[in-house]
């Protein structure tokens, strides 16, 4: 039986993980005591004694931790932004660009971030295929739910005398100097960082992200998209849907494990959209298919999933 440990299992990411690993009998979750949660010694211990590690903490720690493992069979998946653009690491996104395979055998996983995830569906499969360019300078904007603000966000929007400038949506990321850009531009092989507006919204869970583009940019035009997506998003935890609703609801997958994407639009203008649950396919989720392929199990094992897998 595998030894799991999660590094951070008090934060909104961590409790999910602990939560969807809860009822599995193939693992062995290995748990400190409230009391030793942050002793460094212990720590070390567990990262050690573990086969696969999970850690869900701030950048600095999540680097701190790596550094503790002396283990070269213990595999970790770092759920932070520290190492998401560190080659010595690989990118836990598996259905793009052979990183199934790349995560089979590899002892170092980043686990991609919610944001990230959604616009990388949307974008890395399009330049692979040569449907865009890596020179197209892009925009996009992502709604999320609060829940991706972590524990002091909830508690801000959950108490009983919050701002009422908290009860409509809220930009932020201004400065364009958001955390999930470098990831967007090296995973999709980017010419140039995308013009990008993340957004606060006044429910708990779910992410919707959406990519622009001008019909005269994209070869092959709306279809071409179209079958990309097809061709990429058959099977595994991505699913291409043809969607006719003309409201599009960013929690639609909220408590599920899985991402919608799908295309919307004219040969014009063309809008390109990603639907998931921020702690979903956005982190807990996207951690634990991660460790169900180092495990060699299926993707979607223990996953709470909308739509059904295909063969």
């Amino acid at each position: 039986m595998k030894k799991v440990f999660i590094d951070g299992s008090a934060g909104t990411t961590g409790l999910r993980i602990k939560e969807r690993l809860s009822g599995r009998d193939d693992i062995e979750m290995i748990i400190l005591s409230e009391e030793l949660r942050k002793d460094d010694n212990a720590r070390k211990e567990c990262l050690n004694s573990s086969d696969i590690s999970i850690l869900c903490l701030p950048d600095d720690a999540a680097k701190q931790a790596v550094l503790m493992v002396e283990n070269p069979d213990a595999v970790i998946i770092d759920t932070s932004t520290a190492h998401r653009t560190n080659d010595d690491f690989t990118y836990g996104f598996p259905e793009i660009g052979g990183n199934l395979e790349k995560i089979k055998t590899s002892k170092r996983i980043a686990n991609p971030g919610c944001h990230a995830s959604g616009f990388i569906s949307l974008v890395a499969p399009l330049i692979e295929k040569g449907v865009i360019s890596p020179d197209e300078k892009l925009s996009a904007f992502s709604l999320t739910g609060y829940s991706g603000g972590g524990k002091k966000m909830i508690a801000e929007y959950e108490g009983e005398d919050r701002s009422p400038l908290l009860e409509a949506p809220r930009m932020y990321g201004v400065t364009q100097k958001h955390k999930h850009l470098p990831e967007m531009v090296k995973v999709c092989g980017l010419t140039y960082a995308p013009v990008f507006c993340p957004i606060v919204a006044p429910y708990y869970a779910g992410m919707e992200v959406t990519v622009s583009l001008f019909g005269d940019s994209v070869k092959g035009g709306i279809e071409a998209i179209k079958d990309v997506y097809r061709e990429y998003y058959g099977k595994g935890l991505i699913h291409y849907e043809e969607e006719t609703d003309s409201f599009l609801s960013a929690c639609e997958l909220e408590g599920y494990d899985d991402m919608q994407v799908t295309v919307t639009g004219n040969e014009d203008r063309i809008l390109l959209v990603s639907r998931f649950d921020n702690l979903g396919k956005g982190a807990s989720g996207s951690a634990i298919q991660n460790m169900n392929i180092s495990l060699g199990l299926s993707e979607s094992y223990g996953l709470n999933l909308k739509y059904k897998e295909e063969a």
